[in-house]
């Protein structure tokens, strides 16, 4: 991945730092709760729902299990259609097609739906260094571009902001970028949208290259999908003379029918709505309608090595609806920053570490944030085991291990900062396994449990800090079965 969020602290630090601002915690409250809410009885109004997730799970694990049938069978149907298919490695190889492709138009300016793919590659800084200048036209990704922000939530992007912050933004900064805001603008919504619908309007009528991602790629027609609210989508995938998708390989699916499930579960899931507003489809390109020119850039950057992992990969089945973000504890209190990465959230936690490496501090800590109440897997609509991957990556963070990195099977080393925890985990193995032992513990635990500190030591001080230590029982377990059951076996 790029390294464009690389660099900041441990989730640990940067999640301090987070909940100690009330204005964040206040906004993100409001915003997940709200959107929670909604989700849930859409959900409810689905009678098969159970079912609707358990096809999306099973077509999104068999398209993995032979991704490379269905990725040159998308390609060969791309083609067919008059578009152009490219194949990138890593984030290097994809800026430098999609900046060699923008410069044989001759143009300076691109206009972009929102995509997370080109945020995980640091395309806009790639073109910026090149001189070609990027407008987000997505409203929430607008008011981070003009805020000079990040994005710290996968549907809602500037969820970390209020209004009156947004009005303050498209004062100071819209007229940088062009059409200036009206000078007494202010905060409600409706004048918010109409500024940025005026100011993006010229936008789409001047640009001549665009630069999209896709919810989904079919490989029997080779036909693209995009789904979305606001219809900036369908002004930058029809108006443009060039268009350019920027796509992550594991957004194939098999057939057109596959959609059927993928259009229920998303829309609700995502921006709880029973069908999304506008739902774009293209297929290569059309004498006299749309653009004449279109590009396919297919994206790995970590994808295969994920998809190597038996553990791991089902984090490949999502399709980014964000659900899982707005049901965590964690990420409602410490916001989308913390995460580093432009995938935060739950799934954050899981696909950042598969997909960057688990190298950096920042990389290293995210499988620890979360407090593994598996909220995230019940709401997930393709149901990732999220927990269940948190655990195998903290595994890895601590032991090292196997790993296949740049496709290459690697050996890593365990990451530092975590010897105490090692050498405990290995002490408790070692006790359960012996039960005379363990039992000879228990006793000695309890008989001396008045004198127990109340918290840990050392490095157990960084867990029992925000915890309070579990008091240790006046009798064990064992001894209470002895002396209960009247002398019957002690359970082994």
């Amino acid at each position: 991945m790029s390294g464009t969020f690389v660099g900041m602290p441990a989730f640990p630090e940067a999640a301090r730092e987070a909940v100690g601002d009330r204005t964040l915690r206040g906004n993100l409250r409001h915003a997940t709760h709200t959107i929670r809410a909604k989700r849930a009885k859409a959900v409810a109004e689905v009678s098969d729902w159970a079912e609707l997730r358990e096809a999306g799970k099973r077509i999104k694990d068999h398209t993995l299990r032979h991704l490379d049938d269905y990725l040159v069978q998308l390609e060969d149907a791309v083609a067919a259609a008059g578009g152009t298919v490219h194949w990138a490695a890593d984030a290097e190889e994809a800026n430098r097609i999609v900046v060699e492709l923008v410069k044989e138009t001759g143009k300076s300016e691109v206009v972009k739906v929102k995509s997370m793919a080109t945020q995980e590659i640091g395309l806009n800084e790639a073109l910026q260094a090149e001189g070609i200048r990027a407008y987000e036209t997505d409203l929430a990704e607008l008011i981070v571009q003009l805020g000079k922000d990040r994005p710290s939530h996968i549907l809602v992007p500037a969820i970390h902001r209020n209004r009156g912050e947004i009005r303050d933004v498209f004062r100071a900064e819209m007229g940088e970028w062009g059409r200036p805001a009206p000078e007494e603008l202010t905060d409600t919504p409706a004048e918010l949208a109409e500024a940025a619908r005026l100011h993006l309007r010229e936008k789409f009528l001047r640009a001549k290259v665009g630069i999209s991602g896709a919810n989904f790629m079919v490989a029997e027609t080779g036909t693209l999908v995009v789904v979305e609210s606001e219809g900036n989508g369908r002004m930058c995938l029809t108006l443009p003379e060039t268009l350019i998708s920027v796509v992550g390989i594991e957004k194939v699916l098999p057939t057109w029918r596959d959609l059927e499930v993928f259009l229920q579960t998303l829309p609700r899931s995502s921006t709880a709505e029973r069908m999304n507003p506008y739902t774009s489809m293209w297929t290569g390109t059309t004498d006299g309608d749309g653009p004449r020119v279109f590009h396919l850039v297919l994206l790995d950057n970590g994808r295969t090595d994920t998809l190597a992992d038996e553990v791991g990969r089902q984090a490949l089945r999502c399709i980014r609806c964000s659900a899982c973000l707005n049901v965590c504890p964690v990420y409602e209190r410490a916001g989308g920053h913390a995460y580093g990465s432009v995938y935060p959230g739950p799934i954050g936690a899981i696909l950042s570490p598969q997909l960057r490496g688990t190298r950096s501090e920042i990389d290293a800590s995210l499988p620890y944030a979360s407090s593994l109440c598996g909220a995230c897997y019940e709401v997930c609509p393709v149901a990732i085991d999220i927990p269940e991957v948190l655990v195998h990556l903290r595994e890895r963070v601590v032991e090292g291990g196997p790993a296949t990195r740049d496709g290459n099977r690697v050996v890593l080393q365990p990451a530092k900062g975590h010897a105490g925890e090692r050498a405990a985990m290995r002490a408790a193995r070692w006790a359960f396994a012996r039960p005379g032992a363990l039992r000879a513990g228990q006793r000695l635990a309890s008989r001396t449990r008045r004198f127990h500190p109340r918290a840990l030591p050392g490095p157990g001080r960084a867990w029992s800090a925000s915890r309070e230590l579990p008091a240790v029982p006046a009798e064990p377990f064992r001894d209470w079965w002895q002396r209960t059951r009247g002398g019957e076996e002690d359970p082994k």
